[in-house]
C-alpha cells in the first residue's frame, strides 16, 4: 500500500544551499534521551502493569521443584548420536563461568566491551586503514546541493505500512523533480505545514529565517523537524504531552491513560496545521478531540485551547490580513470565524449541508473564504455577513464542483480567481472564478489514484504549477499554463509569463520512475472542449 496524504510547498531562498549531515554526539544524546523520556517511562509502567497483572491472574500453587528450561527439557529426549559425542552438544548453550579467553579476560554477553575504543574521526582509528576520500565527501555535498531557484515540495506519504516525509527537490526549468531526503514518522501522517522560524535548535535566533516544518498525525502529538538536517533521529521538538518532560513527571498512571480533552496537548489525532505567516512564533492545531489549540513555538507549549466546536476540527485557515483571525471548519457541518484575541467571544459561524473537508481564504480578498464539503460542493461566503447561528448565513454562491468529496482544493496565490479542486473521484478541475460565479476550463485524471492534495506552487516564476496527488503514493506537478483553456482565461491576467500563440507542448512532471504519473500526449486535446461551461451544467456536459 502507498498513499500520499499532504503536500506543501517550501518558498524559494528559504532552503539552505548544502543540507547539513545529522551529527550524533553528545549533546544530541542528552536531547534525545530527555525528548524520549516519556515514551520510555509509559513503556516501562505498561510492562509493570502487565507483569502485576499477570502475577494476580496466576493461582497456581509454585512446585518447589526446578522447572527446566525448554531447551534443556529438549535434550533430555533427544538421543545423541556417537559421532556428535564428541561436540558435547548438550551443553552447547550452557553458561561457562571459568571459560577464559585470550589473556584471562571473560567473554560477557557483548564480549569485551570495555576494552572496545571510541574514535570520533575514522582517520584516528589505526585499524581502519582506507581513510575517507575528500573527494567523496565533495561529490556528497554536491548531491546534496539546493539551488536559489529550486523549490521543495513536502509530501507525507504511507508506503508498506511506513510512515514518512518525503522532501522532494523540484527544478523548475529542468523539467526534474526528485526526492531529495526523507523523515521517518512514527504514525500515519495527516497534514504538513512549513514553517519559516527555528524550533528547538540551540544557536540560533529564535525569531530568524529558517526551513522547518510541523506534521501531524493520527497520534495526538505535533512533531517539528529541521529539513536543513538530513538523517535525522528525532524530531527538534514536540507538541504535546509527548515534548513535555519535566510535566509529565507529575503524571499518574490513571491520567496517563485520559482521552479527555484538556487546555495543554491534544488527546487525538491532530486534523490540521495553520502556521501564522505575521505571527510567526504561532502555531493553530486542529483535533479530533473537538479542540483548536495556538502553541507558541518560542517555548514548545500550548498558549491557548478552544472548544467552539461540537465534532471534529478538520481545517484550518489564518486570515491573510487581519492576522489574528483563525477560520476552522468541521465535522459539526459548520465553520467558525474567530478572533484568538478572544477566547471567551462565540465566533461567528456559518453552516453547510455536510462535513467540512477543507477551509480556505481568498488570498486576492479577505473578507471573502471558500469552504469545500463531502458533499462534492465549494461554498463561497462573505465573512462580514456570518452571524453567530450558522443556520441563518447564506452563501455568495455555492458549485457542485465533484460528485464524490472535494478532498482538497487550492486558489492560486499570484493569479486572481484560479481555482484547483481534488476529489475522491480521481479527477482534478481547474476554474475561473468571475463576477458571476465560477465557470470550468478543464477537467483531468492526473493517474495518482484518489485525490489527496492539489496545490499551486508559492512563488511568481512557479505559480502556475499545481502539485497533485493521492491515494497510488505518487507526485505530479503540473505546469497549467501549457493547457490551452489556461492561456485563454489567465494570459491576460499574466502576461509575462503566457505571451504568444504558439501551443504549447503538455508539461507534466513526475519523479522518474513514476512512470504511471505522467499522463498519455493530446489528452488536453479532448478534455479542453469543456473549457468555459458554464458551473451550474458541468456535471451533465462531463457526463
Amino acid at each position: 500500500m502507498s498513499m500520499i496524504t499532504s503536500t506543501t510547498w517550501v518558498p524559494r531562498g528559504f532552503a539552505a544551499p548544502f543540507p547539513t549531515k545529522y551529527n550524533f554526539d553528545e549533546e544530541e544524546f542528552e536531547r534525545i534521551a530527555s525528548l524520549a523520556k516519556l515514551q520510555l517511562d509509559d513503556a516501562k509502567e505498561d510492562l509493570e502493569e502487565a507483569q502485576d497483572e499477570e502475577a494476580e491472574s496466576s493461582k497456581e500453587p509454585k512446585s518447589s521443584k526446578k522447572a527446566k528450561t525448554p531447551k534443556a527439557a529438549a535434550s533430555d529426549e533427544i538421543e545423541i548420536d556417537d559421532d556428535l559425542k564428541e561436540y558435547d552438544l548438550e551443553h552447547y548453550d550452557d553458561d561457562d563461568d571459568d571459560a577464559e579467553m585470550g589473556e584471562g579476560q571473560q567473554m560477557g554477553m557483548f564480549g569485551n566491551v570495555k576494552s572496545l575504543a571510541y574514535y570520533e574521526s575514522n582517520k584516528d582509528d589505526p585499524y581502519i586503514t582506507l581513510k575517507d576520500d575528500a573527494e567523496d565527501d565533495e561529490d556528497d555535498r554536491e548531491e546534496l546541493q539546493i539551488l536559489a531557484t529550486d523549490n521543495l515540495l513536502l509530501a507525507a506519504k504511507i508506503e508498506d505500512e511506513l510512515a514518512h516525509l518525503e522532501v522532494y527537490v523540484y527544478e523548475d526549468e529542468a523539467d526534474n523533480l526528485y526526492v531529495h531526503h526523507d523523515i521517518m514518522l512514527p504514525a500515519i501522517p495527516l497534514c504538513v505545514e512549513w514553517l519559516d522560524i527555528p524550533v528547538g535548535k540551540p544557536g540560533v535566533e529564535k525569531d530568524s529565517a529558517a526551513n522547518f516544518v510541523a506534521i501531524g498525525t493520527f497520534d495526538p502529538d505535533i512533531e517539528i523537524w529541521d529539513l536543513d538536517t538530513v538523517d535525522c533521529m528525532y524530531p527538534n521538538a514536540i507538541l504535546g504531552q509527548g515534548g513535555n518532560v519535566e510535566e509529565n513527571k507529575k503524571k499518574t498512571k490513571k491520567n496517563k491513560k485520559s482521552k479527555r480533552a484538556n487546555d495543554e496537548y491534544h488527546v487525538d489525532a491532530v486534523l490540521s496545521l495553520a502556521a501564522n505567516r505575521k505571527h510567526r512564533n504561532l502555531l493553530a492545531s486542529a483535533s479530533a478531540d473537538k479542540t483548536v489549540k495556538l502553541w507558541d513555538l518560542h517555548t514548545a507549549k500550548c498558549a491557548k485551547s478552544y472548544s467552539y466546536h461540537t465534532d471534529k476540527v478538520c481545517s484550518l485557515a489564518w486570515n491573510p490580513v487581519e492576522s489574528t483571525v483563525l477560520l476552522s471548519g468541521s465535522y459539526d457541518r459548520t465553520v467558525a470565524i474567530a478572533d484568538m484575541r478572544a477566547p471567551t467571544e462565540s465566533p461567528m459561524r456559518v453552516g453547510v449541508e455536510s462535513d467540512v473537508e477543507n477551509v480556505r481564504w481568498d488570498p486576492h480578498d479577505s473578507n471573502y473564504f471558500f469552504v469545500s464539503t463531502e458533499n462534492g460542493i465549494v461554498h463561497y461566503h462573505d465573512a462580514r455577513k456570518a452571524s453567530k447561528d450558522p443556520s441563518a448565513s447564506k452563501a455568495v454562491w455555492t458549485l457542485q464542483a465533484h460528485d464524490e468529496s472535494v478532498s482538497s482544493f487550492d486558489l492560486n496565490p499570484v493569479i486572481p480567481g484560479f481555482m484547483a479542486t481534488g476529489s475522491t473521484d480521481k479527477t482534478v478541475k481547474l476554474w475561473n472564478i468571475g463576477a458571476e460565479g465560477p465557470s470550468l476550463v478543464v477537467s483531468r485524471d492526473f493517474d495518482v489514484g484518489r485525490v489527496f492534495s492539489t496545490s499551486f506552487g508559492p512563488d511568481p516564476e512557479v505559480a502556475f504549477r499545481l502539485a497533485v496527488a493521492g491515494s497510488k503514493g505518487t507526485v505530479s506537478i503540473w505546469d497549467t499554463s501549457t493547457n490551452a483553456g489556461v492561456r485563454k482565461f489567465f494570459a491576460q491576467k499574466m502576461p509575462s509569463k503566457l505571451t504568444g500563440e504558439v501551443p504549447v507542448e503538455d508539461r507534466l512532471v513526475g519523479v522518474a520512475d513514476d512512470e504511471s504519473s505522467s499522463s498519455d500526449e493530446g489528452e488536453d486535446e479532448e478534455e479542453d472542449s469543456e473549457e468555459g461551461q458554464d458551473a451550474h451544467s458541468m456535471d451533465q456536459d462531463e457526463d
